[in-house]
């Protein structure tokens, strides 16, 4: 849980940046990509990544701008990551200006439970990992490059003059 808002700055910077280079990765005619008929396709899930911003934080008073959680899915990978870049910057801009360190311990109702918004805030970042990490394989399966996150891809380490891990 954060406990000091400049911890979760620190936090969101990395994170939403990744995220954001995840995002622009895509290309339109990958956002169908699905791992199997039914299941959710990559541009699905960028957009919930996308509008969980302003959904979950909503649930906190924050209003951010960007898209809302009900707007519907984009047919532009550039609308999906302009979208994406105009909500985590506007959610970053709104805690800065409204929460400090002592509203962290505040609670509000998430989804039927009481949560600090330090952990609101943990759960916003574990939940953008958890899909971005869906996101790399079905980027891999229609045949786009992944970027780095946590450190290099795999395609990352020959521009680094070094073999890959192996295998």
């Amino acid at each position: 849980m954060f406990t000091k808002v400049k911890h979760f700055e620190r936090a969101w910077g990395r994170e939403s940046e990744g995220t954001l280079r995840v995002l622009r990765a895509l290309t339109d005619d990958s956002l169908s990509q699905a791992v199997a008929h039914g299941e959710r396709t990559l541009g699905r899930i960028a957009w919930h990544l996308t509008t969980t911003l302003p959904e979950m934080m909503g649930r906190t008073g924050l209003k951010l701008a960007g898209p809302g959680e009900h707007d519907p899915l984009p047919k532009s990978a550039a609308a999906i990551a302009a979208g994406y870049e105009a909500a985590a910057k506007s959610l970053l801009e709104a805690i800065q200006s409204g929460w400090t360190d002592e509203t962290l311990q505040q609670a509000d109702d998430m989804y039927g439970e009481q949560w600090k918004r330090g952990l609101t805030l943990v759960a916003l970042i574990s939940h953008q990992a958890h899909h971005r990490g869906q996101m790399t394989v079905l980027m891999r399966q229609a045949g786009l490059r992944v970027p780095g996150v946590y450190g290099p891809a795999h395609e990352d380490w020959a521009g680094m003059g070094m073999e890959p891990p192996e295998i």
